[in-house]
């Protein structure tokens, strides 16, 4: 069990709950976004999405979040991975999804940078420190 020191900071923080998009064509690339400056984590790699609106469901907020930040309609995903990251300041839950089918072509819909990339060439350290076992996962699968 954890100490209840532990647990009792975990409650003081913010906790964000968020619906993540691991966008994946027929030929095992993945469509990855960069944040941009002025976020948190600015600068690293990461599979797009955003955080769940009150009483929003993680599938519902992916939809939304990836036709707002990226242009597609999901037509077809199922969760991948849930994971649970505590930082300084907030304690985060993320819901990653595979995205196997959409409508239109993804790009940076908000002008951040954007790239496909083979899954096999994600780079754990290039991405948010949450989602580097996500990046494990897709590599050794």
């Amino acid at each position: 069990m954890f100490p209840a020191l532990f647990i009792e900071e975990i409650m003081k923080k913010k906790h964000l709950y968020i619906a993540a998009g691991i966008i994946r064509n027929s030929n095992e690339k993945i469509f990855i976004t960069e944040r941009p400056d002025g976020t948190h984590m600015a600068g690293f790699w990461e599979f797009p999405g955003g955080k769940l609106e009150t009483s929003e469901k993680p599938e519902e907020a992916l939809v939304r979040e990836l036709e707002e930040e990226v242009g597609i309609i999901v037509t077809e995903c199922e969760l991948f991975h849930c994971v649970e990251h505590e930082f300084d300041e907030r304690h985060v839950t993320i819901y990653f999804y595979i995205v196997s089918a959409w409508n239109n072509e993804p790009y940076g819909r908000e002008g951040q940078r954007s790239r496909w990339i083979d899954q096999n060439d994600l780079v754990a350290e290039e991405f948010p420190p949450a989602n580097r076992i996500i990046v494990d996962m897709l590599k050794h699968k």
